[in-house]
């Protein structure tokens, strides 16, 4: 079996509201978005998300999941679609993790990769916790279907947030965990969004130009909530 073939990534035809994420994409350093980067030696399990944006009836929006609550790791927790390589997505340096990020949304979602233009991919980070090296694929649903969990023992909830939702001020807040950790989170369609997946958010709205002052010493503790 030859090597996989190669995903097109293209920002032709992108809405002009989504520009300004293209654009950003192209220039911004992985020190620009996460303190966390992979380790200089190479290690981490590399893997991939999709940050899906799409038009909806309320505007632009962003694809989010929630993991079941029966998972021994993240268990309810919100996220990009996402996960690890497997062998068969190929290279990790190369086109490795934009295969694995389609493939994990179809898996998770139901929705059809052929539907969806990538039209950037950010600089890898590094999630400690897990040894997680993660490459975020940015899409743009040109053809959506619609979605649901595809394994409920896997995913609990699959659900769009409007992009103007997440800049409002009133929706965001300053997340701490018991481990010391504070962080950008977002209180949205009833669920509290934080970090990796809200750290990319926050970073994604500040470098498209779309970020909104919000009160950083408004609160939320994890597991007072």
């Amino acid at each position: 079996m030859g090597d996989p073939a190669p995903v097109p990534v293209s920002d032709s035809g992108l809405p002009d509201w989504l520009r300004p994420v293209s654009e950003a994409a192209r220039t911004v350093r992985g020190s620009q978005l996460s303190r966390f980067l992979p380790p200089s030696d190479g290690g981490g399990r590399p893997s991939a998300v999709l940050v899906l944006f799409g038009q909806g009836e309320r505007g632009p929006e962003l694809l989010l999941i929630e993991r079941a609550h029966s998972l021994r790791s993240h268990a309810g927790q919100p996220s990009f679609p996402g996960g690890a390589l497997d062998p068969e997505d190929g290279d990790p340096l190369g086109d490795g993790p934009l295969r694995a990020a389609l493939r994990e949304a179809e898996e998770e979602t139901g929705l059809d990769p052929e539907g969806v233009q990538v039209f950037g991919v950010l600089p890898r980070l590094y999630i400690p916790v897990s040894h997680f090296v993660v490459t975020p694929v940015l899409g743009w649903w040109r053809e959506p279907v619609a979605v649901a969990p595809v394994d409920p023992a896997e995913t609990a909830r699959v659900f769009p947030v409007p992009v103007a939702e997440l800049a409002a001020p009133e929706n965001r807040v300053t997340c701490v965990h018991p481990s010391g950790y504070q962080g950008p989170a977002f209180d949205v369609a009833e669920a509290l969004v934080w970090g990796f997946t809200a750290g990319v958010i926050d970073r994604i709205l500040h470098h498209a130009g779309w970020e909104l002052p919000w009160d950083r010493d408004r609160t939320v503790r994890l597991g007072w909530r």
